[in-house]
């Protein structure tokens, strides 16, 4: 028999409290980004209307959303763009510009369907295909990171 006197219950509540404080504090946060890129060797970029540069499209995963539906939510919503089959996981990017615990998915799409030209509104001001050896002007450094990973094979880093 051990002499330790037995854990108060209060001691317990404080413990799960924090533990619940710093689960729902510290929270992670996940994006995906896709490089869609077509047989007339294309890439689908975006340029928005509140931060500069282009962009290969994405966003942010919801609650309860898994990343390969956010991907294709993004991708409609984005580009009108949508999936025609399960799209290659390329690689995952702690992106620390965002936060302290923010990560990127990246999907390499090769099988699609444009449903519509997409038109400009509140969130995109611009959008379409650009051939790999003309990117258009402010094509931002993550961007054109990721596309030479992609295609070029350069090592892939760890960061966005």
């Amino acid at each position: 028999m051990s002499d330790s006197p037995p854990p108060r219950r209060g001691a317990r509540f404080v413990s799960w409290g924090l533990h619940t404080y710093w689960r729902f504090s510290r929270g992670l946060t996940l994006g995906v980004r896709g490089a869609v890129l077509d047989d007339r060797n294309r890439v689908f970029l975006i340029r928005h209307t509140y931060v500069p540069g282009w962009h290969l499209p994405g966003g942010g995963v919801e609650t309860g959303e898994t990343a390969l539906d956010a991907l294709g939510r993004e991708l409609r919503e984005e580009a009108c763009i949508a999936l025609d089959g399960t799209p290659e996981l390329f690689g995952v990017y702690f992106n620390r510009r965002i936060s302290r615990r923010d990560h990127v998915l990246v999907y390499v799409i090769r099988r699609f369907t444009v449903v519509e030209v997409k038109q400009p509104d509140r969130e995109i001001a611009e959008a379409g295909f650009f051939p790999l050896d003309r990117l258009p002007e402010g094509t931002t450094v993550a961007t054109l990171n990721r596309l030479a990973e992609i295609l070029k094979g350069q090592p892939a880093s760890a960061n966005w």
